[in-house]
């Protein structure tokens, strides 16, 4: 037998019948349905074919033009590349563009600033926090402890009397900013102040709303936070994965050594060439005005189902994200995003503040306007969306209702290609 076998380097996935089905599989739910989770979005013909390419074939670790192996050097220009574009768009002087996944940026900051054991005081999972904040389920959360603040029960705000008294108590060595379903404005000058009184680094994770930061639509964590992390996809519209931001230079040796060696090995090359794709997009004039629709779209989608009677916590939104109380129709959010993807429509299920219910069977829903922004849909087709979905959570075992629904759904898509 020929080594390589014969067709090799031209084959495509098509050779392998039972993956490509279900590739295609994949392509047509995305072509046919509406995207409206927070994390996910639409990437460009651009990132796909740099995600995609014979990068795949390289591995190199370390920094840029110190590497472990040899023949870096084209590597090395595409991550030197990454880097410039990620501290041009967010001005500021340095970035590891290496993270695999947000989660494995937060990881790294935290074993690069802070010794195993040290306390941290982030936002609760249940008042809108991410899991990789401390969750007892994850390895930072068994690793350093963990301390929560919440939200206010009226305003569903963050209470930064609360987090100043927290801190004051708990004495942490980091604050952590930032979350996957806090939809409002967040103090990073307030959070600072605090940071500064009990000597804490002060962490801001900004993975739902980077796209907004870069355009100056949502506040900037510089030159509040001591790091900003961040992943590429969701308001960024990019390559999955993730970035550490920083501007002090005496930071810069216990980042990097926290992400590599610290929680991962190699590069992820082509996904960092991704990564450098779709930063170079954000730096274009046309990204602003894709994040004043994002902005426009969600507060349209939140007007539209509050006026058909379902709630909106903390009473609207600053970014594209949207939470949803569902409490008084008497519907959980697991069973409302099922029939919301029967019909056509991808949630999903999400606590909300002080939720009496289970994170299984929560009270709410979370939705997006990024992916249906990325595809070209405005104000009308975000009222018609927040329609069909009230329409949904309303008679969820509608079969009917729901066939109706997934019918308009497609005729929406069809109007509005990808790909």
């Amino acid at each position: 037998m020929p080594h390589p076998p014969e067709g090799y380097f031209t084959r495509g996935v098509d050779a392998d019948p039972e993956l490509a089905d279900l590739i295609k599989g994949e392509l047509s739910r995305q072509r046919e349905g509406i995207e409206l989770i927070a994390s996910e979005n639409i990437v460009s013909r651009l990132v796909l074919e740099a995600q995609g390419s014979a990068l795949t074939n390289k591995t190199v670790e370390g920094a840029p033009y110190a590497r472990y192996y040899g023949g870096a050097q084209f590597a090395d220009a595409i991550e030197s590349l990454a880097v410039a574009r990620a501290k041009r768009l967010f001005g500021c002087r340095f970035a590891n563009v290496q993270p695999h996944s947000g989660s494995n940026a937060n990881a790294g900051v935290f074993l690069g600033l802070l010794d195993l054991g040290d306390p941290i005081l982030s936002m609760n999972v249940a008042a809108g926090g991410h899991i990789s904040h401390g969750h007892p389920a994850t390895l930072t959360g068994r690793d350093y402890k963990i301390a929560h603040y919440g939200v206010n029960r009226v305003t569903e705000t963050i209470d930064l009397g609360e987090v100043r008294d927290l801190a004051r108590k708990t004495r942490p060595r980091m604050i952590v900013a930032g979350g996957s379903a806090y939809p409002r404005a967040i103090d990073f000058a307030g959070l600072r102040a605090i940071a500064d009184e009990v000597g804490a680094f002060l962490l801001v994770d900004m993975a739902h709303f980077a796209g907004l930061v870069a355009t100056g639509l949502y506040p900037h964590p510089f030159p509040h936070a001591h790091v900003v992390t961040t992943t590429t996809y969701k308001s960024l519209r990019g390559a999955r994965g993730g970035l550490v931001l920083w501007n002090d230079d005496a930071l810069s040796s216990r980042i990097n050594a926290g992400i590599f060696p610290g929680v991962q090995g190699s590069v992820m090359l082509h996904a960092v060439a991704g990564k450098a794709a779709c930063l170079g997009e954000a730096l274009r004039p046309d990204f602003r005005a894709y994040n004043e629709a994002v902005l426009d779209n969600a507060r349209t989608l939140a007007h539209a189902l509050d006026a058909a009677g379902l709630r909106i916590v903390a009473g609207g939104t600053d970014m594209g994200l949207i939470l949803v109380d569902l409490s008084a129709t008497g519907v959980t959010g697991d069973v409302a995003a099922k029939a919301l993807e029967t019909a056509g429509l991808a949630v999903n299920k999400n606590l909300i503040p002080f939720d009496p219910r289970p994170p299984e069977a929560p009270s709410g829903l979370r939705l997006s306007s990024n992916a249906g922004t990325t595809r070209g849909f405005g104000p009308a087709e975000f009222r018609q969306i927040g329609a069909w979905i009230a329409g949904v959570v309303a008679d969820p075992t509608n079969r009917s209702l729901i066939a109706a629904a997934r019918d308009d759904v497609l005729a929406l898509c069809r109007a509005f290609p990808i790909y």
